[in-house]
């Protein structure tokens, strides 16, 4: 009978393993909600969505790129 590590090739791994880490997760849900809070600061103070966004986006890049260096 074959399971379905045999049947995809991955001898040895598990057919359950996560799709992420932990590690990973942790990273970027921080920087998602640093992110997320960027751009809703920066939103209630302008009031200007687009500008909003275009502040959020790099937050959240650099938020996951501290995180990444901070968490070893």
């Amino acid at each position: 009978m074959n399971t379905r590590g045999q049947i995809s090739g991955m001898s040895g791994s598990d057919p359950r393993r996560p799709l992420l880490t932990l590690r990973a997760a942790v990273i970027l849900l921080g920087g998602l909600v640093a992110g997320a809070a960027t751009a809703t600061l920066t939103y209630l103070g302008v009031h200007d969505l687009p500008a909003a966004v275009l502040v959020g986006i790099p937050a959240c890049a650099g938020a996951i790129k501290f995180l990444d260096y901070l968490i070893a």
